[in-house]
């Protein structure tokens, strides 16, 4: 796999996982343990793009 194509990968999980915190975070009785997991791997995604990207 390329580092570009690695990269969309990348971008599209990091925008589903946004898409998924905040529908989440809409949701009554969600749980706040699954949406702070989710914003930490959002976060370790986000840092593997701005690595990559440099």
């Amino acid at each position: 796999m390329s580092v570009s194509s690695h990269l969309e990968e990348l971008k599209r999980k990091h925008e589903a996982l946004s898409d998924k915190v905040e529908a989440e975070q809409r949701s009554p009785g969600s749980s706040d343990i699954d949406i702070a997991e989710m914003k930490k791997e959002k976060l370790r995604i986000k840092e593997e793009i701005e690595r990559l990207s440099l």
